[in-house]
């Protein structure tokens, strides 16, 4: 609730942070260090939780999807995190939002044929106007 939000690659200033999110290039859930960006890194929430179905690899939203989804629902609901509530609601979030975030992150196309994911929200496109473009002389990622 209190947290500073920090914005940056500076591996010095990433190793004061108590959570790390999408930098840093690694993932180390009991120290929060949840980055997907290592050329070994191929989890999915399948391989995760075997009994989830689902094989799009994760980016670091469904890393923190995956770890604190359950905790979250469950705080906002008022309901037991292994309750059927909680449980339904989980996989339906992650199948039509965080899935999509995951895949679109990774590249992953939407159809070979059969859809892969749905495409529910443009969420990637909204976040991609925060950053600022590739040939903007001011690159301060700060700036608002």
């Amino acid at each position: 609730q209190d947290a500073e939000v920090v914005r940056t690659r500076d591996p010095e200033r990433l190793a004061e942070c108590d959570v790390v999110v999408d930098v840093g290039g690694e993932y180390d859930p009991e120290r929060h260090r949840y980055d997907h960006h290592q050329r070994s890194f191929a989890l999915s929430m399948h391989s995760l939780q075997p009994s989830k179905p689902w094989t799009t690899k994760l980016s670091s939203a469904g890393l923190v999807y995956h770890h604190f989804g359950t905790q979250i629902l469950a705080n906002l609901l008022g309901q037991p995190e292994d309750g059927p509530v909680v449980t339904a609601l989980y996989d339906k979030l992650y199948e039509n939002f965080v899935e999509e975030i995951d895949a679109v992150d990774n590249g992953v196309a939407q159809t070979d044929g059969e859809p892969r994911y749905a495409l529910t929200t443009h969420l990637s496109a909204r976040v991609g106007r925060l950053n600022p473009r590739w040939n903007d002389p001011e690159q301060d990622t700060e700036v608002g």
